[in-house]
């Protein structure tokens, strides 16, 4: 299963281009993690669709008219509280994500987590204490093989560990829009995803992929205001990339049961040999709400 990497104009009215290279933190780093084998897959969505899942104080940030979802996975080391050292325990992990892409009044392009899937207990609960983000906990993992790229992870049916409670993402079997084969969309507290792709040795720098990954912070609500956190790392170093088999039901627990049935509408990745990117967060500061 493949698909193009389409290149359209990003929209007109949207906010100023996002820069290609990381602008300078808005303070000192207090986490580095190294980041590795990315594969991105993006679905084109109605941005009323993912407007209910965003900040106070954010909205849809459309390329070509539309919204646009993710499912991400990738691998995760060297986790580091600035100044200290990588955390031990902390180690190497899958993190899979499925996140849209938001704007706020201020102009800060980001993303939005509408989940997050990862194996250690005690990186999750860190995550999600200091950004509230939306972290399941999962048993995750990867495989490489013959320049293939597998990831799989089911979500563990413990106690929620994010405070967050949005109309589109909970605990209850998602209602769905549109007719779903049958126990296609899984309960949120077991979902669970594979995901088989082919990088390709074929660079990809468009408008659209640019869109897609050169975000440079993230949208949250914490303790009931949002917040907007900045990082930093080199330019994606995207390749072309062939999905050999997707079976998601991340997708469905986050309020879009229908993409996993269709091929995705860009899928990049990042090469097998890249030594990944050593990324680094600013503290996270409130957004002004709006006036």
């Amino acid at each position: 299963m493949t698909a193009p990497d389409p290149a359209p104009a990003p929209d007109p009215a949207g906010a100023p281009a996002l820069p290609h290279a990381a602008p300078p933190l808005p303070g000192r780093a207090v986490i580095r993690q190294r980041w590795n084998h990315f594969v991105f897959l993006h679905w084109r969505v109605d941005p009323e669709r993912i407007a209910p899942l965003l900040p106070a104080g954010t909205r849809p940030d459309p390329f070509d008219g539309s919204a646009w979802v993710g499912l991400i996975p990738f691998v995760l080391s060297e986790h580091a509280f600035l100044p200290l050292p990588p955390v031990p325990g902390f180690g190497t992990f899958v993190e899979i994500n499925v996140r849209t892409y938001a704007v706020d009044e201020a102009g800060n392009r980001s993303v939005v987590f509408c989940s997050l899937d990862a194996e250690p207990l005690p990186s999750v609960m860190a995550a999600q204490a200091l950004f509230g983000l939306p972290y399941r906990w999962a048993r995750a993992g990867q495989r490489i093989v013959d320049g293939t790229i597998e990831y799989r992870s089911r979500r563990r049916r413990g106690p929620r560990l994010d405070s967050r409670m949005r109309a589109l993402v909970s605990d209850a079997p998602v209602a769905s829009q549109t007719p779903l084969a049958p126990d296609s969309v899984p309960d949120a507290r077991g979902a669970s995803t594979r995901i088989l792709a082919r990088p390709l040795p074929r660079p990809v720098d468009t408008e659209l992929s640019r869109f897609l990954t050169d975000r440079w912070g993230f949208h949250e609500t914490r303790l009931g205001r949002t917040i907007y956190a900045r990082n930093r790392h080199e330019p994606w170093p995207l390749v072309e990339a062939e999905l050999l088999a997707l079976d998601d039901g991340l997708l469905a627990a986050a309020g879009f049961p229908e993409l996993a049935l269709r091929a995705p509408d860009s899928v990049l990745a990042t090469p097998l040999d890249h030594p990944g990117l050593l990324t680094e967060f600013a503290a996270a500061r409130p957004v002004a709400p709006p006036q």
